[in-house]
């Protein structure tokens, strides 16, 4: 007996597709911010699906210089192949309705890295350093790109990971900063809590997503958000910019865990790079974890104090 046909008549429909007919994006919503949303999408060529994210442009309507310079990163961004950052596909520009930037990149499959720590709050410091040392790797390769690339809004809602291999990818890359020769970028991006105090003073370098990835770590390991006391962005930046830390790090009692990021909120000429923390002994080989009666703990155990 044959094998009846599919039933077309149940799938989703597309509610728009790319120019060349690759990218048919769905109704379902995977994020969004302050200028983009991210939406489920198929990959029709190559049967994956992947994420679509739009940028509307209207905020940038007056400014041509900044609409080349986001096509031009976005273009950038495309080139890039690491293990450990969202690899970007295809982009285009929509002029209707005030303009679009699109652009393709790759999903996760379990979602962010706050949610995800947040549905497994039991976690080991091995899995811990794993998460972490994978996220070095992706700045890494971001710092020592050439030109130099700074997310500018590293924190742990933009951190992806597929939950069934352990995989950590940076994301959220649509809006980086390319440096130029002077090594130095400008204009304020990011989430106050994660945000370096040179970052308000405009003038700042890859340093500031050291800065971030001392907060991802801290806030993972507390499961805690940084600055939660604080009830408004402004006491937030008072804070911040008056070099007073969290509260969350107080709870942190592991001193090697604290010591390292407390090496990543120092100033920003003492932070060490993404390449000196790899080899920070925190980072050791993880097989040497194995013969580690503590790696078997839980961050609830060996970290926190409540």
């Amino acid at each position: 007996m044959p094998n009846p046909s599919p039933d077309h008549s149940m799938a989703e429909p597309f509610v728009e597709v790319d120019p060349k007919g690759r990218y048919g994006r769905y109704k379902e919503m995977l994020g969004t911010g302050a200028m983009k949303r991210v939406y489920r999408a198929f990959d029709k060529e190559e049967g994956l699906e992947v994420a679509w994210n739009q940028v509307k442009l209207r905020a940038f309507s007056s400014d041509e210089a900044m609409l080349r310079r986001l096509m031009a990163e976005v273009q950038l961004l495309q080139q890039l192949r690491s293990p450990n950052v969202i690899v970007a596909h295809g982009s285009w520009l929509d002029n209707k309705n005030g303009g679009t930037l699109n652009f393709i990149t790759e999903v996760c499959s379990s979602g962010n890295l706050q949610d995800y720590r947040k549905k497994h709050p039991r976690v080991s410091v091995r899995a811990l350093k794993n998460w972490m040392r994978q996220i070095l790797k992706g700045l890494e390769y971001l710092h020592t790109n050439s030109p130099c690339i700074i997310h500018r809004d590293l924190n742990c809602s933009n951190i992806f990971i597929n939950g069934n291999t352990g995989q950590v990818k940076i994301g959220d890359l649509g809006l980086a900063a390319v440096v130029g020769e002077n090594h130095a970028a400008h204009s304020i991006l990011g989430t106050p809590e994660f945000m370096a105090p040179e970052l308000y003073e405009e003038n700042y370098t890859e340093a500031i997503d050291i800065y971030s990835f001392g907060m991802c770590m801290l806030e993972l390991v507390t499961m805690e958000m940084p600055y939660s006391e604080c009830d408004s962005v402004a006491k937030i930046y008072k804070k911040v910019s008056s070099g007073v830390k969290p509260q969350a790090l107080n709870k942190v009692k592991d001193p090697q865990v604290k010591g390292l990021i407390e090496k990543c909120l120092a100033h920003q000429s003492q932070r060490p790079s993404a390449s000196q923390l790899l080899r920070d002994p925190f980072f050791r080989d993880p097989n040497d974890d194995e013969k580690n009666y503590t790696s078997s703990l839980t961050l609830e155990h060996l970290m926190i104090s409540r």
